[in-house]
């Protein structure tokens, strides 16, 4: 390890006088230490209960700073949730605000990352007004919004920095200023040494070597992943030995590579300048892997990392602190004296008191102002309750509670009501109000904002039917999703489209044949086979302002992504309550197809995982592409299956592609029936209809409802309308028993009280509990298929009428 930091020469900038070049060092030194300080108490109040749990930056101060400085408004941020320093030195996180994260406190004005829904070390910058529309991303430094997944960052950055190329090189874009200065910007990644071990790692990597974007990321190395040391994590013991591969030369292009040491501020800024130098002019992808990086109060606030150091680890941590580090550099080089740096040190641990004693204030002031609230109806109910005794008693709970939060308030007006249930009692209304206010305003707290409030929601798409010319030609259903996706590529300079064989091919199935030849390579793209970097690009790009659809090849290849879907885009306008978006649509294709790995229909897994992403199921093409209009028009993502069997499929082609709708959370009633509701969706829809034909014969009137969309699922609870005229339903899916099947169930029965106009019990018809068989035989004994429909509903018939309809089997 390297004993002796830089000199002076070696970093000072040759525009800057003596005394602008000092205050620019000794700043830098003061956010350090305001940063570090912030760390120790941010810890404290942890083990003192006043937060739940706490991730730290102390020991990667000095490199964060470094970097800091690279980073211009417009430019974006992946990162890693230990990245405070970096944060605070662009101007875009303050002491209080770091401290009210740590508190959870739910008032973005305080809190503006996440409105307290994040935990501590989850940064995001505000990159929509609060109408929901853009701000000028060019005119801010942005950061992502965090999440905790290790490596889950990755993706992501990726879309962020080919956003910056697709600015650059496609001229129609170069109007869009809010957006982008013609691709300037670079996207910093941020990432611990251990996290390198995981795919998404490897697979951004890769990617962005072969898109060759500006991508920037930071490898904070200090040896360890939690207790286990990098000798177990990675080959050589270091990232970017294994990466030499990656290094660009004159016959390849690739990346630039950097090696530096997080307590060596001098070459730190040298190195990220001339790094972030190259990423921006010549969109080139870097990595600066910052070694002998200290972590001084190890991984968390869930233990302590002498149980896994050994002391002479210990002791060359403390010797190397990067702070530390930076002092003597600042004195050698005599930039300051001890004294200056003592007063700085003195100021920092002040500055960071007071800043979380304000925020610890400003955290409690609303609450007990809520309290003092509550304190008098609880006196008018006991004074007018024989359990008055009881409710003082749970009055002078709360009012003897120090610190009190909102669910002792709640928790103590529900148990106050409980004590008066029967009693005419004055105060039980106003006590009743009040708590239906709480929980209004608790909702908007924690519960707000898992799709979009803004005029550009998906629910409040207008409704257009597709239209048919007289003579309007039978095409195959691929056909109609290219003529729509032609005209929305024509209106739309901001749709991009990309996948595993859509660009020169068009896609496995079509769809886009021939369209890249007419838009071109930058709006039309080929991947490669990685499913989880390409719904990061897409989630990265829509962040950027563009209309992505991302392609996975067929919806068995989404588990890839899965993670991606669930943990990022889902949560990402809910964890940042409105601050941030990507309306991405994710396209894809499934049901009904011969074999194990292409036939899939996991909705319950996609419904239970995706809650943010609207979840559609068409039944035909012609339902796809209104689909997709309708979300171009939105400002939220999306989920379009489309039906796997309906790509040959002939349908009439409208005269206004491009143009038509379909309403998310609209059921449409195929046929109308008198005496069992059928409930589906997707390709089963046509198959409950063939079924319902032969039914017909037997004197059985079905009504066929197809959902459309099972996120949102029938907004206006139309559903139980069907069950109260014929009093008995069947769910038909394609997933495994238990899985959407029991989703419909529970949002008509349960949601919709249909439970209420019952004669017959509801039935499920699903898959089996395997998966499908290959071969056509495979995949009728696998899924429903129109016996089993013909069956199901006859059983149901004859429970009910054992004389009419008699026992077939």
């Amino acid at each position: 390890m390297a004993k002796k930091a830089g000199t002076k020469k070696d970093t000072r900038e040759t525009h800057l006088s003596f005394d602008e070049f000092k205050y620019a060092v000794l700043n830098d030194y003061r956010i350090a230490n305001e940063s570090r300080q912030a760390s120790i108490l941010g810890r404290r109040e942890v083990l003192t209960g006043k937060a739940k749990f706490g991730i730290f930056g102390d020991g990667k101060e000095v490199a964060q700073l470094a970097m800091a400085k690279q980073f211009q408004p417009g430019d974006f941020r992946s990162g890693y949730y230990r990245d405070q320093t970096f944060m605070m030195a662009c101007g875009l996180l303050t002491l209080e605000a770091y401290f009210a994260q740590l508190y959870a406190n739910t008032d973005p004005r305080e809190e503006p990352a996440s409105a307290g829904r994040s935990m501590t070390g989850h940064f995001a910058t505000r990159n929509l007004n609060e109408d929901g529309t853009w701000k000028d991303l060019t005119q801010q430094r942005n950061s992502s919004a965090d999440i905790s997944p290790t490596a889950s960052q990755m993706p992501r950055l990726l879309g962020l920095a080919q956003a910056s190329k697709l600015f650059r090189n496609n001229n129609s874009l170069h109007a869009y200023h809010q957006f982008s200065k013609q691709g300037n910007e670079v996207a910093f990644g941020t990432i611990g040494d251990a996290s390198t071990s995981e795919g998404l790692f490897f697979e951004t990597i890769n990617a962005a070597g072969v898109l060759q974007v500006p991508m920037a990321v930071s490898v904070w190395d200090d040896g360890y992943g939690i207790s286990v040391p990098k000798k177990y994590q990675t080959t050589k013991e270091s990232i970017s030995e294994i990466l030499q591969g990656f290094q660009r030369d004159s016959k390849s292009a690739g990346y630039e590579l950097f090696k530096t040491r997080g307590w060596d501020y001098p070459h730190l800024c040298e190195t990220y300048e001339k790094a972030i130098g190259i990423c921006r002019e010549e969109h080139v992808p870097v990595l600066i892997h910052v070694e002998e990086v200290t972590q001084p109060q190890g991984h968390s606030t869930s233990g302590s990392h002498e149980r896994y150091k050994s002391k002479e680890r210990l002791s060359w941590a403390e010797e190397f602190d990067c702070i530390k580090k930076m002092r003597e550099w600042i004195i050698e080089s005599a930039i300051a004296t001890d004294e200056e740096l003592q007063e700085i040190e003195k100021t920092a641990l002040k500055t960071a008191r007071n800043a979380k004693n304000t925020a610890w204030e400003r955290f409690q002031a609303p609450i007990r102002k809520e309290r003092e609230e509550l304190l008098p109806l609880l006196n008018q109910l006991a004074s007018h309750s024989a359990n008055g005794a009881f409710i003082h008693k749970l009055r002078d709970e709360l009012v003897a509670t120090h610190e009190p939060e909102r669910r002792h308030l709640s928790a103590v007006a529900k148990k106050a009501l409980r004590l008066v249930a029967g009693e005419e009692n004055a105060g039980r209304q106003k006590l009743i109000q009040w708590l239906r206010n709480a929980q209004l305003e608790n909702f908007d707290r924690y519960g707000s904002y898992l799709y979009s409030q803004s005029d550009e929601s998906a629910l409040l798409v207008e409704e257009v039917q597709p239209t048919y010319d007289d003579d309007a030609p039978l095409v195959d259903g691929r056909e109609l999703l290219k003529e729509n996706f032609d005209k929305q590529f024509e209106k739309n300079p901001l749709i991009v489209a990309f996948g595993e064989d859509v660009g020169q091919l068009g896609g496995v199935n079509q769809a886009f044949e021939g369209l890249q030849l007419k838009y071109g390579e930058d709006r039309i793209m080929d991947t490669g086979i990685r499913e989880a970097t390409i719904l990061g690009q897409g989630v990265g790009l829509a962040m950027r302002g563009l209309r992505p659809i991302a392609e996975i090849q067929y919806l068995d290849y989404l588990l890839y992504a899965l993670q991606i879907i669930s943990d990022d885009l889902a949560t990402l306008l809910w964890r940042t309550k409105g601050g941030q978006k990507a309306p991405v649509i994710i396209r894809t294709r499934g049901h009904r197809l011969e074999g194990i790995w292409h036939a899939g229909s996991p909705m319950g897994t996609i419904i239970h995982s995706f809650r943010g992403v609207n979840v559609c199921v068409p039944r035909d093409m012609t339902q796809a592409a209104g689909f997709y209009n309708t979300i171009l028009k939105s400002d939220e993502p999306a989920l379009i299956i489309e039906p796997l069997n309906g790509y040959r499929m002939k349908e009439r082609l409208p005269s206004n592609p491009g143009e038509f709708t379909v309403p998310l959370g609209v059921p449409a009633i195929l046929q109308e029936g008198s005496d069992v509701t059928i409930v589906t969706y997707g390709p089963l829809c046509r198959i409950a209809m063939q079924a319902a034909k032969h039914l017909a014969n037997t004197g059985i009137s079905c009504e066929i409802i197809d959902v459309q969309t099972l996120l949102p699922f029938d907004v206006n609870q139309s559903i139980v309308e069907s069950l109260k005229k014929t009093n008995r339903i069947l769910f038909l899916d394609e997933d495994v028993p238990g899985g959407a099947s029991a989703y419909l169930m529970q949002q008509v029965l349960e949601d919709q009280g249909g439970y209420n106009y019952l004669d017959s019990k509801p039935v499920t018809l699903a898959a089996k509990a395997h998966r499908t068989a290959y071969g056509s035989d495979g995949d009728y004994f696998s899924k429903p298929n129109e016996e089993d429909i013909f069956d199901a509903v006859y059983t149901m018939m004859h429970e009910s009428d054992p004389e009419q309809f008699p026992s077939l089997y």
